[in-house]
């Protein structure tokens, strides 16, 4: 790789970073605004939801359709091959030590029904989260079996607008080797959806507290890993469908692939590092032993 490659390679990790410290830093003022804001504002969204309720108007923007995406575009992201993802590795992806991930040790929330717990927190309206939904999805079907998959988009207003994505509110997902659960704190249009409770609060605010307060998505892999931050840049899914970011997840050489699955291979080293290496079909084959070493 040239000098000039590098230096191009180092201006991209810089401005999303930058980008993701911008959008912590503008949702941390949001929240303490909705803090002070005063009881008449409280009473308005209060009206506002019994009249869209009465209206039957949906709950949360971007929604595909309450039975969810169609059928290829869930099966593309589910059934992306064992040897696509070994021949993309981590992709054009920085190493770990240049990422928000890292090992930790913890004993909090470490497992949930008996197993180990992957908990994601994230907001409906977030770009970041966005990008990382469709690597999750695709590391998680390595594991077990996931529920309808629904569709919408990131918020219109912020940066990487309008992009498509799914969600995980309500999310089924059954596994033998891991309990998910996810978190989908605000909807799209930046209201409340789903509370983290104290555990998991104390868990996030603890390991993703930068900028002076906890921000999206946040992923804590049983005591064993964190993800603090989005680990590819959304503007790869800029203006794509649900069904065309699907459709590249399986050739190694689109540059969506290249990221979403090169991320979803670092989440699911992160699995496999809270699961002891459970299954070995998975946690056993390239490129995962070489991708969790070196976190």
């Amino acid at each position: 790789m040239g000098k000039a490659d590098r230096n191009s390679n180092l201006d991209a990790r810089a401005r999303l970073a930058e980008q993701h410290a911008a959008m912590r830093r503008a949702e941390q003022r949001r929240r303490l605004f909705a803090v002070v804001g005063s009881a008449l504002l409280v009473v308005v969204i209060v009206v506002g939801f019994i009249v869209i309720k009465d209206l039957r108007t949906p709950a949360r923007q971007g929604s595909v359709t309450a039975g969810g995406l169609p059928g290829p575009v869930v099966s593309d992201v589910l059934t992306v091959p064992a040897g696509t993802l070994a021949r993309i590795g981590t992709g054009p992806l920085p190493p770990a030590g240049e990422l928000p991930i890292r090992s930790i040790r913890d004993s909090g929330l470490a497992r949930v029904n008996g197993k180990p717990e992957m908990l994601y927190i994230g907001a409906e309206f977030c770009p970041y989260c966005a990008a990382m939904r469709w690597s999750m999805a695709v590391a998680l079907s390595r594991f077990g079996s996931f529920g309808t998959l629904k569709g919408i988009h990131s918020s219109s207003s912020d940066v990487y607008p309008n992009t498509a994505t799914l969600t995980f509110y309500k999310q089924s997902y059954t596994s033998p080797f891991l309990t998910f659960t996810p978190v989908e704190n605000e909807t799209v249009a930046h209201g409340p959806l789903q509370s983290t409770t104290k555990d998991q609060q104390a868990l996030w605010v603890k390991y993703d507290s930068e900028d002076g307060g906890a921000g999206y998505p946040f992923i804590y892999f049983g005591g064993k890993a964190i993800i603090t931050g989005p680990l590819y840049d959304p503007a790869v899914l800029k203006g794509l469908s649900w069904a065309q970011i699907a459709g590249q997840l399986k050739d190694p050489n689109s540059t969506v692939a290249r990221n979403v699955d090169g991320t979803a291979n670092y989440i699911t080293a992160s699995v496999c590092k809270m699961t002891h290496d459970t299954p070995a079909s998975v946690c056993k084959v390239a490129p995962i032993p070489a991708i969790q070493s070196k976190l």
